[in-house]
């Protein structure tokens, strides 16, 4: 067989198929001029138009964004912490507990914990009085206890392959332990931190079952509407949202690869000017110590 349509690539196409082009027919009806989705009546933009006027929709878009962005801060903040805890302080009283506490809600059905926070705020509700409704905080309390697990199973990762030797030659050299924290453990594990919060905000912007659950009045978030609206009927509102969550979504893969590609670039070019230059003073020094 051709090296070029070997069993790995056919399985690569097949696999980018399978996932993209699912996507592209969503986003292909999200122009149709018809109001029955399953039927093809020409282009027309009169769903795009449509969302302006279709205020309940649009308010779960952004209510749904609120809340990926606060989880999303702290989640990274909660799950840092974690991560610091299992690997910098190896052992300590309860450290196994705390351990399977961290990385539970990873295994644990979203159904339960959804039920057991329903019945933690409803607890809480009746002994402190709050909290008095459930809303945009319950939601985000619930999202921020799940992503932060996987802020601190990926950040954890970093932590453990990072060279301590340059954090003990900053204390050595007189840097408080604050300082060697924001000017030099931050700037190593920052791509850790990146990935996990983009995945707490995905996570969180993508959730239905914690939600359905921790939600009360006024607060429904986007999957919750499209989940009510499915229910009678694809509309073709929904259609036009899901296309232009993806375009928003793909702009800003785009320009965090374009930007971390020219990072990496000019790190390349400085490590490369480094050498250059250390390899010159040598040089120099060689000529004058033979002269």
């Amino acid at each position: 067989m051709n090296k070029r349509w070997s069993f790995s690539n056919i399985m690569l196409v097949l696999g980018l198929l399978f996932i993209y082009v699912p996507m592209l027919i969503l986003v292909i009806y999200s122009f149709n001029g018809s109001k029955l989705v399953t039927v093809w009546g020409g282009w027309s933009v009169k769903w795009y138009v449509g969302l302006l006027d279709n205020q309940q929709l649009v308010g779960s878009v952004f209510r749904s964004l609120e809340i990926a962005c606060y989880t999303a801060i702290s989640s990274v903040a909660l799950g840092t912490l974690a991560a610091f805890v299992l690997t910098r302080i190896p052992r300590f009283r309860g450290r196994t507990l705390f351990g399977g506490m961290v990385t539970a809600p990873l295994v644990m059905p979203e159904v339960i914990t959804g039920l057991s926070l329903l019945l933690l705020f409803v607890a809480m509700a009746q002994m402190i009085g709050w909290p008095q409704e459930r809303g945009i905080v319950t939601i985000w309390i619930a999202h921020t206890s799940f992503c932060s697990s996987y802020v601190a199973v990926v950040v954890s990762a970093r932590l453990r392959e990072l060279d301590l030797s340059i954090e003990e030659a900053a204390m050595d050299l007189g840097a408080k332990p604050w300082k060697v924290f924001m000017l030099i453990t931050i700037p190593m594990i920052a791509p850790s931190l990146a990935a996990g919060g983009m995945m707490s905000f995905a996570l969180s912007l993508d959730d239905l079952v914690l939600a359905s659950f921790v939600s009360g009045p006024g607060s429904t978030t986007l999957p919750m509407e499209v989940f009510s609206a499915v229910r009678l009927g694809v509309k073709p509102e929904i259609n036009a949202v899901a296309s232009l969550i993806l375009l928003t979504v793909s702009l800003f893969t785009f320009f965090a690869w374009y930007f971390t590609r020219r990072a990496e670039e000019r790190r390349k070019r400085a490590v490369q000017e480094a050498m250059e230059s250390n390899a010159t003073d040598w040089q120099q020094k060689s000529s004058t110590a033979t002269a």
